[in-house]
């Protein structure tokens, strides 16, 4: 059996990443786990049992957890500002280990655990499923094969229909998760990264902050709001007249409400091609989409993870290719079952690779959009930052 230790039990881990790991059958057991939410991982463990050891041990902080356990590999899933500290401290103990994205949240970070990759050479696998859904290895399949031939431009989009979230909950802390960059195009530019099998050379960005922002006083809670019944975002608006779901109790048009409307990317790739990216965070309802729309001399290729499917237009006749997905209830289109495919290679031994260089590419142009849009500049990534 391999025990496995937890460091951060939210929703993600017990809802979406733990659950492939026991469908795929094998003698997994989570033998301990850190949080200091101690009341709340008792709660998911007695939701199920059949995940966690009888004997299962808790610990309030990592620190105990790492020194005291015997563990055959380790499960990050802790705010996002602890991510790099906390893999560089597993790293040391020499397991595989599962790492939530994105892998850092500030340049300090993005160097600190370089050094560590390069050091330990660890056995890493990021929590990325968009580049293992059927959607983008059907897509890189085509591309690949020069079906549309040479792509020259790409236009990705991530129009986000449950964006209240940033702004209503504890994501609206950019100290926390490092921004909407690091938090949503983390997995887009992962995907891109992967499908198109290139390197960013430059990176151009800018966002807009006019919606979600406010002067009412910090701390401000929906809930006690005497402007709850007809605010634009209170809980009676969104539930009756937008008939939408209510998530977080935080006053949007707070002092301390963080994160951008949206935002765009412009990068330029060393192969010469050019690729737009732009995230909304008040898109709502059936506006929402995400995916991306491939150009070469020879077709079209766009998919779209909402529909479910790829489209091939050829440029050449008037011929559209369909190719259609049903998701057959793993989620993310059998992404996350492959991340547990993965990491269950590493513990047994059986796969050499490692994701982590992923990680740090895909968190590198987070970082450098951020800074884009910061200074107005066009940033240049340097050779030594880019990983090979």
């Amino acid at each position: 059996m391999f025990r496995i230790g937890v460091i951060g039990l939210g929703t993600r881990i017990h809802e979406g990443v733990l659950p492939p790991f026991f469908q795929l059958g094998e003698e997994i057991r989570v033998t301990a786990v850190a949080d200091p939410a101690t009341t709340e991982v008792q709660k998911k463990i007695q939701e199920k049992p059949e995940f966690y050891a009888d004997d299962i041990r808790l610990y309030e902080n990592a620190d105990d957890m790492l020194k005291k356990e015997d563990l055959d590999g380790i499960i990050i899933g802790t705010r996002c500002s602890l991510h790099t500290q906390l893999a560089i401290k597993a790293m040391e103990k020499g397991v595989p280990i599962f790492l939530e994205k994105p892998v850092c949240t500030t340049m300090e970070d993005y160097k600190r655990l370089s050094e560590a990759n390069e050091k330990y050479k660890p056995k890493v696998v990021v929590s990325f499923p968009l580049r293992f859904s059927a959607l983008a290895v059907c897509a890189k399949e085509l591309i690949d094969s020069g079906k549309i031939g040479e792509v020259l431009h790409v236009d990705a989009f991530n129009d986000v229909s449950y964006g209240r979230v940033y702004f209503h909950a504890w994501y609206r802390d950019e100290k926390e998760t490092g921004g909407l960059w690091l938090q949503k195009a983390t997995h887009d530019f992962d995907y891109l990264n992967y499908i198109l099998g290139d390197k960013v050379e430059e990176v151009f960005a800018r966002e807009v902050r006019k919606l979600f922002k406010g002067d009412m006083p910090a701390g401000s809670t929906c809930t006690t709001c005497d402007k709850r019944m007809t605010c634009p975002e209170g809980p009676y608006m969104i539930q009756h007249k937008y008939q939408d779901k209510v998530i977080g109790d935080q006053c949007c048009f707070a002092t301390d409400t963080g994160n951008e409307d949206c935002g765009m990317a412009l990068l330029k790739c060393e192969s010469g091609a050019i690729v737009s990216y732009a995230q909304n965070f008040f898109a709502r309802h059936k506006a929402a989409r995400r995916g991306a729309r491939f150009s070469g001399y020879k077709g079209t290729l766009e998919f779209d993870w909402y529909k479910s499917e790829v489209k091939v237009y050829m440029h050449d006749s008037p011929r559209v290719e369909t190719y259609h997905f049903e998701d057959n209830g793993g989620s993310h289109f059998g992404g996350d079952l492959k991340l547990a495919e993965l990491f269950i290679q590493m513990l047994k031994g059986e796969s050499k690779e490692s994701y982590l260089e992923e990680g740090l590419n895909s968190a590198l142009l987070c970082l450098k959009a951020k800074e884009s849009c910061v200074t107005g500049e066009n940033i240049k990534l340097q050779t030594r930052e880019v990983l090979k």
